[in-house]
């Protein structure tokens, strides 16, 4: 079982991070498995299964951006593999929320506008409970047990970013200068799909390769631009709205506050409009 398990929320650098751990330390297949949610059932021989290349010695952990806001997940995670390690990173919740919507646009979960879409995710509003969901893993695993790194600090320095990751799992220091592709930009989104239909079939296909662990066959997709072929293509999404930015930011403000007093940091950067920022823009490296 993992020694360490980096748990998101989503569009939070988790691509990246997996993209510079991999071939450092053990990691499964599949970036996002999946199984302390829906795939719990499969049982424990079907996740370590998962495991079963990693070399003896190394740190094995996992990168799976969708047990942050659940309950359920982290329970399971606390009953399994109590001395488990949790990686938590955090963004502007703003920021994250249309990062998101452009994700859930390209992969065809939604086909409405941004505020709306946000309205009716639930994924999204719970695992924006920044400061309720870090104080329950907090407890379920111990203080000194959850790291907390901010996307801002991978932006404004990804090696001191990564230093701090692998000290506290336990690996190897890996420079980022040393590995290939760290500083292009992962998984961005900056445009639709041309067709919705198109993009859900891909969609369901990519998700059912990556659960059996054809991951040979998924890469071949990859590398040939199929996947680009089907989730991209139509209309380039711009800068996010402005006044729904506001109404967003005034929503999120008392967790904001909530997180600045858990963590004893100033977060007043996402307090307000990003001035002058295109909100597509990310530093070299940072998953958008």
């Amino acid at each position: 079982m993992p020694d360490f398990l980096a748990v998101g929320p989503q569009r939070t650098g988790t691509t990246w991070l997996h993209k510079v751990l991999t071939g450092h330390v053990g990691l499964p297949v599949t970036k996002e498995t999946d199984f302390f949610l829906r795939n719990f059932e499969r049982g424990t021989a079907w996740y370590q299964a998962f495991f079963s290349h990693c070399a003896p010695g190394a740190p094995i952990g996992e990168i799976d951006p969708n047990y942050f806001g659940s309950a359920e997940a982290r329970a399971r995670i606390a009953a399994m593999i109590p001395r488990c390690k949790v990686v938590v990173s955090l963004r502007d919740p703003t920021d994250r929320a249309w990062s998101s919507y452009r994700t859930m646009r390209r992969d065809a979960w939604t086909r409405v506008g941004f505020e709306e879409t946000i309205l009716r995710s639930a994924i999204i509003r719970e695992s924006s409970r920044y400061a309720f969901h870090l104080s329950e893993w907090q407890h379920a695993f111990g203080p000194d047990r959850v790291l907390v790194m901010l996307y801002d600090d991978l932006e404004a320095d990804p090696q001191t970013y990564l230093d701090r990751v692998c000290e506290f799992i336990g690996a190897p220091r890996i420079s980022v200068g040393g590995t290939p592709g760290a500083f292009e930009r992962v998984n961005t989104v900056t445009a639709a799909p041309r067709s919705r239909r198109l993009a859900q079939n891909a969609r369901n296909t990519r998700d059912w390769l990556q659960m059996h662990r054809w991951t040979r066959a998924d890469n071949m997709l990859e590398r040939l631009g199929i996947w680009r072929f089907a989730f991209a293509r139509g209309e380039e999404f711009g800068a996010m709205d402005p006044a729904a930015e506001a109404r967003l930011r005034e929503h999120f403000l008392p967790e904001v506050e909530a997180l600045e007093r858990l963590l004893g940091r100033d977060l007043s950067a996402w307090k307000g409009a990003r001035r002058g920022l295109d909100s597509q823009t990310s530093a070299a490296g940072a998953q958008a």
